[in-house]
């Protein structure tokens, strides 16, 4: 995981040897022991506080962390390139054997959008834009962005023009683990985005209207005709396993302890039966990997043990007393069961992933 060392935290081997054991319980007891393993900390969310963007939102964690998105939108000229098949029809176009009216009328109504109309970039106070923390967050968001292909498709204008959108994220110090944090400030900013209505038809030079009050939402809550659109941009739920629990939204300390984390990118979707869609899934390597094992008295001289001799004798030595209470840090990754558990729990109706994005669309958006 890239950002590891901004999660390091200061712990013995003893108290780590604690945490774990609390959060092994069933059920387990959290380091805020008022909240349960499915409960997210609390947070405060702001919209359109930027108001040179065509989005912002910002969200605040109660231990202090923030996140500010902005969203800009601009035009750009599209480089034409023959979908498979049509490269045909584009040089019968050109000799004259076929009607350019014609030609222009046939749109294609698959894929129109591309992975680069989408550039997003992160700025860590502290951090050089090219260290690894930054440009692995700013991946991890972009390729949760342009998972499900609906955003990129949104930004189609016509054949010769798109639109370019950029999100940049302003992100305070880390205290914890941001990834859940600065998707659902990018998720909230992408609701409110709004964008110039289009005048113009066709392949026509794009002309919009002038009236702010006449602009579009990027994501509409409602069709054309009327019905409600459950379309949304997707959001990153982090989870933790510890055991046989599964504990969400994590904080640094017991990400400390974790057995092995993963990050589930979903979204709200009207061809998914479930009650969400999951788009991507990703397992980050925890930082408890880092951290120093604990000496058993049976390997401390100062206590009556006896010192191994050898690398290898200590790690034999770890392994037979791995389930003494001593810390040792996790090693492998999620099993298999532990995987689908998460993924069901995450997919389900009324799930993790529901809960949060209806709880991101409660925000009353203006």
């Amino acid at each position: 995981m890239a950002p590891a060392m901004a999660l390091q935290v200061s712990l013995s081997p003893a108290e780590l040897s604690y945490l774990r054991a609390t959060l092994s319980q069933t059920p387990p007891i959290r380091l805020d022991h008022t909240k349960g393993p499915r409960d997210f900390r609390s947070m405060r969310a702001e919209f359109d506080v930027l108001p040179g963007a065509n989005g912002s939102a910002r969200i605040a964690l109660e231990d202090g962390l923030e996140a500010l998105v902005g969203v800009k939108a601009e035009v750009q000229r599209s480089q034409w390139q023959p979908a498979p098949g049509q490269q045909e029809k584009a040089l019968s176009v050109a000799a004259g054997d076929v009607n350019m009216a014609e030609a222009d009328g046939e749109d294609d109504a698959r894929t129109k959008g591309h992975n680069t109309w989408i550039e997003l970039s992160i700025d860590v106070p502290g951090f050089r834009d090219d260290d690894p923390l930054p440009v692995f967050l700013a991946s991890m968001l972009h390729e949760t962005l342009v998972a499900d292909g609906q955003l990129k498709d949104k930004l189609y204008i016509n054949r010769r023009f798109h639109w370019k959108l950029y999100i940049d994220v302003l992100l305070s110090p880390p205290l914890s683990y941001p990834l859940a944090l600065l998707s659902m400030a990018t998720h909230l900013a992408l609701l409110t985005t709004r964008l110039p209505a289009l005048k113009s038809e066709k392949d026509e030079d794009p002309l919009f209207d002038d009236d702010w009050a006449a602009s579009l939402p990027l994501y509409p809550n409602s069709g054309r005709d009327g019905r409600a659109v459950v379309d949304k941009p997707p959001v990153i739920v982090v989870a933790l396993a510890v055991g046989d629990n599964i504990i969400f939204d994590p904080c640094k300390e017991e990400l400390a302890v974790a057995d092995a984390v993963l990050a589930v990118a979903c979204t709200s979707s009207s061809s998914s039966s479930k009650g969400v869609q999951i788009v991507g899934m990703r397992t980050i390597d925890p930082p408890s990997h880092l951290t120093p094992p604990g000496i058993p008295n049976s390997m401390n001289s100062a206590t009556g043990g006896t010192a191994p001799a050898s690398s290898a004798d200590a790690l034999t030595q770890r392994e037979l007393l791995a389930s003494s209470g001593v810390w040792t840090p996790p090693r492998g990754g999620m099993k298999r069961a532990l995987l689908g558990q998460v993924s069901k729990m995450v997919s389900e109706d009324g799930g993790i992933g529901e809960e949060v994005i209806t709880a991101l669309e409660s925000i009353e958006l203006g």
